[in-house]
């Protein structure tokens, strides 16, 4: 077996934004005259898209919307999503990803991000961190009606890098995916891949437990090494090595 695509979660893998997204769901909930509660945020929102995580806050508080009306307020939060990134100088980026970025180009190893978050977030912050032209393809909360920790924006993955790259042939068990919470990790294994839980959004040994390896930060990952994993003939999984 060979290690052909590396598939990266979004936000808490590439950009640390999530105290962002957390203030501006509060707002949004404080604006419908409903109480926002920390751990709420947590158990529901982390590592799921924005229409899973406002319409099951909206649902525990006896709030029911219609589809049309979470779009909208997904709409309202992505245009404060916007005006926050704006105002910063400098992105988030998280320390180790351009390094990974850069193993990941002289192997020749094709990347693309998974994410419940909106195309225009991602494509936004990609443009503004230069790093968009290393990123075959997105999947992003606007291409599966589903969230993680459904496995279905894996496998759309999987199905377009094939189409853009035929020679590619890649299948589920050829795949690496980074990620940072337990419905990331829990989608790419019901799809079939490996997982890397980089423990950015929760302790490292909560990635442990659930991830087939887990590392404290990006930089710790070691591209060779990985490749040397799966090129043996009977692989074994990333956290029995």
């Amino acid at each position: 077996m060979t290690l052909k695509v590396v598939l990266f979660d979004f936000n808490g893998v590439i950009i640390n934004d999530e105290k962002i997204h957390q203030q501006l769901v509060e707002e949004i909930l404080i604006a419908e005259n409903l109480r926002f509660n920390p751990r709420d945020y947590r158990e529901v929102c982390l590592g799921r898209s924005d229409r899973a995580c406002l319409t099951e806050l909206l649902e525990r508080r006896g709030r029911i919307l219609s589809e049309s009306s979470i779009t909208q307020l997904m709409r309202r939060k992505a245009q404060a999503y916007q005006q926050q990134l704006e105002s910063l100088k400098k992105l988030p980026i998280y320390s180790g990803l351009e390094d990974l970025i850069y193993q990941l180009r002289v192997v020749q190893v094709p990347m693309a991000i998974v994410s419940g978050a909106l195309r225009s977030e991602v494509e936004l912050v990609l443009e503004r961190s230069n790093l968009g032209q290393h990123f075959s393809t997105i999947v992003s909360g606007d291409d599966i009606k589903v969230s993680k920790p459904e496995p279905d924006g894996y496998l759309l993955a999987v199905e377009k890098l094939n189409q853009q790259f035929p020679e590619l042939r890649a299948q589920a068990s050829d795949c690496l995916a980074i990620e940072d919470t337990p419905a990331g990790i829990e989608a790419a294994k019901r799809a079939g891949m490996q997982v890397v839980g980089v423990a950015n959004t929760y302790p490292f040994q909560m990635m442990q437990r659930q991830a087939n390896w887990a590392v404290d930060y990006l930089s710790q990952l070691d591209v060779e090494w990985v490749q040397q994993v799966y090129a043996q003939p009977t692989r074994q999984s990333l956290k029995e090595c």
